[in-house]
């Protein structure tokens, strides 16, 4: 089997050449395969902020080979994998970044460690992994390369910790999980964890930190345009996620948070 479609999300930024380089290569190994670039703006090193985009993403693509590299521990005896997933190949690093989207795809089928280096460029450098291995490698599965080809069975995958979420009546204890270019603020709980809440329409508190550093009381309700300019709105975002936004400005400037902020919203009677 085959694809006709391959994707890209690095860290790499715009401003060289690198993210130009993998998609040489994979345009030059499987010319007809089109390429969607899912987002090259990862925070430099975040492999959860890139692990939570890809899996918020990947539902959306269509049956792709999708090139994932985040990848603090290039040049290290950390391996390369391929992973099949619902309709799907995820081909980058084994750390943790990977198997968030893998779940939102129905989980792992099958995942190879990447030794079989003839899928690879012939001259390889020591930190460019995405150019020189997941790109040919996710080449060549477009092509129709078995992932039995490409290496031996990678067995336990790494993963990463869990965001962690507690509901209790009237108060709901999660983190940040990430924040996103417009400033909005991804809480890790779900709408479902808000509603187990009973944090519905109407007014919350939102503490952040621990100790608490920041306190504020917000409206709940379902888009920006519900508060006045430049006040803050907790919401359910496109991806199901608990939000704290501003209308036309930025929570994380107003809130001062950082991923893995804790925080706990309860509802204010």
């Amino acid at each position: 089997m085959g694809y006709d479609w391959a994707a890209l999300l690095t860290d790499y930024g715009r401003r060289d050449g690198f993210v130009a380089a993998c998609r040489g290569v994979i345009a030059r190994l499987a010319p007809a395969v089109r390429v969607i670039d899912i987002t090259h703006d990862v925070p430099p090193q975040d492999v959860r902020h890139g692990a939570a985009v890809l899996a918020q993403t990947v539902g959306y693509l269509p049956p792709a080979v999708v090139v994932a590299v985040v990848d603090p521990g290039v040049g290290t005896p950390r391996r390369g994998v391929a992973i099949a997933a619902g309709e799907s190949v995820l081909v980058g690093p084994d750390n943790g970044l990977l198997l968030w989207a893998a779940a939102e795809l129905g989980g792992v089928r099958e995942a190879v460690s990447l030794d079989a280096t003839e899928y690879h460029l012939a001259a390889r450098a020591s930190t460019f992994d995405g150019r020189d291995v997941f790109a040919p490698v996710a080449a060549h599965v477009c092509r129709g390369t078995p992932l039995s080809s490409l290496g031996r069975p990678a067995g336990e995958l790494i993963s990463l910790p869990e965001p962690t979420t507690r509901v209790d009546r009237g108060t709901l204890r999660t983190e940040v999980l990430m924040v996103d270019h417009f400033g909005n603020v991804q809480l890790a709980a779900r709408e479902s964890d808000l509603a187990a809440a009973g944090l519905g329409a109407g007014l919350a508190t939102v503490m952040i930190g621990e100790p608490v550093r920041h306190a504020v009381t917000v409206p709940v309700s379902t888009t920006f345009a519900d508060v006045g300019t430049g006040e803050l709105v907790l919401y359910i975002d496109a991806a199901g996620h608990a939000a704290i936004a501003v209308n036309r400005g930025s929570a994380r400037s107003v809130l001062g948070v950082h991923p893995g902020d804790h925080v706990v919203v309860t509802a204010d009677r």
